[in-house]
């Protein structure tokens, strides 16, 4: 007896792998003149053609699709009638709609992130049916005697919808935050120019997702292309932050008056007519000691022909910052914050890691944000060898 247990058991771990490698997708279609289904995947940027399947007399179609990740998929009779999938490996999908209109009128079983993505879409469909329906109101309203009346409570009508639906998606994402489903609350749009999350608040809820999906999703496309589009909107919210300081205060606020290695005040703007590099630094970061080393063959290049570094310290022992500067032989200005527990200039600049820098043009204009190592040496090859 014990001989046919041990059969059994390989056999019984080998069927629960075929079928975590796979899910199957079937359905009902109502009547159509249109006698083929599709299957696509999703990727980042694209869509891929996955599968085509018979519709039959009585509406019905089949996939068995290979896959070892949980992906999104659009499943349609032509490229502007389908449905989101959010299919897992192991999933027994069925998906039922009673007429060709899939998008408007469909259920879906078998599928946790399919049933969320379902939501979603059924959702905002319904939001942007009453917002559409507002808008001719308005336009029919603009000709009436109360337009002034009517025209004000459509307008607030319709701007408390949007505010309902992002309402929703917000709390669609605090609920969802270990589903792929997510990130299409996170991109979802009224129209083509505006998402349904449009402020620099929607920031937090992207930093949100990307951080829990990484944990539960680390090799997905769509987990990494989230990651690299969060960075790109910090670095652009960080940049428009720097902008209104800049425009906020006076031009002197962004002008750093410092006190060199020697116990000279040098200001920043007394550079104009070179290219200066802004950077910060500390003598208890490895980076920032590394860079240094290739700030210097920089330096050696570009310095006669108008490149200048004006380096700010931001450590509280003044003499390590000393002796850092006088071991590695730095050729530039090496400057220190004056009160380096309160780092009054590295907080204007929005300083929020090390090394960090920025690079003025002749005029005084920033020209460049955190740019290092190639990317630098690039810009300074540029600059100087195109002129």
């Amino acid at each position: 007896m014990k001989k046919y247990i041990f059969l059994i058991i390989p056999f019984l771990v080998l069927a629960s792998c075929s079928k975590r490698n796979h899910f199957t997708l079937k359905g009902t279609v109502g009547s159509s003149a249109r006698k083929t289904i599709y299957l696509s995947r999703v990727k980042v940027t694209e869509v891929i053609a996955v599968d085509s399947a018979k519709i039959n007399s009585r509406g019905l179609f089949r996939f068995r699709v290979k896959t070892g990740e949980t992906d999104f998929y659009q499943l349609g009779t032509s490229p502007d009638n389908f449905v989101t999938l959010l299919a897992a490996p192991g999933e027994k999908i069925y998906l039922r709609s009673p007429d060709e209109n899939l998008a408007e009128n469909y259920t879906v079983e078998g599928s946790e992130g399919s049933g969320h993505v379902r939501l979603l879409d059924i959702r905002l469909l319904k939001t942007k049916k009453s917002l559409d329906s507002i808008a001719d109101l308005y336009r029919k309203a603009e000709t009436e005697a109360d337009f002034e009346t009517r025209g004000k409570a459509l307008e607030d009508e319709y701007v408390q919808l949007l505010k309902d639906q992002r309402r929703f998606n917000i709390e669609f994402i605090l609920g969802n935050m270990r589903s792929l489903s997510s990130i299409k609350a996170l991109y979802q749009r009224v129209d083509d120019d505006t998402y349904v999350l449009y402020d620099s608040r929607a920031l937090q809820y992207l930093k949100i997702v990307a951080d829990s999906l990484q944990k539960y999703y680390p090799r997905s496309n769509h987990t990494k292309a989230l990651a690299a589009d969060l960075s790109r909107e910090m670095d652009q919210f960080y940049g428009r932050q720097l902008e209104q300081i800049s425009a906020s205060l006076p031009e002197t606020k962004l002008d750093p008056e410092l006190t060199d290695i020697t116990g000279k005040r040098i200001r920043l703007s007394s550079l104009k007519g070179k290219y200066v590099l802004l950077t910060f630094w500390s003598v208890e970061s490895r980076e920032c000691i590394a860079e240094n080393l290739q700030l210097k063959e920089f330096y050696k290049t570009y310095n006669r022909k108008g490149f200048e570094i004006y380096q700010v310290n931001l450590d509280q022992d003044e003499e390590a910052w000393r002796n850092a500067v006088r071991f590695d032989e730095l050729p530039w200005i090496s400057a220190r914050e004056d009160d380096p527990s309160n780092p009054h200039i590295a907080r204007l600049y929005n300083v929020r890691s090390l090394p960090a820098n920025y690079l003025y043009d002749p005029d005084g204009t920033i020209v460049a944000k955190d740019i290092h190592g190639r990317t630098l040496q690039l810009k300074l090859s540029q600059v100087f060898n195109t002129r």
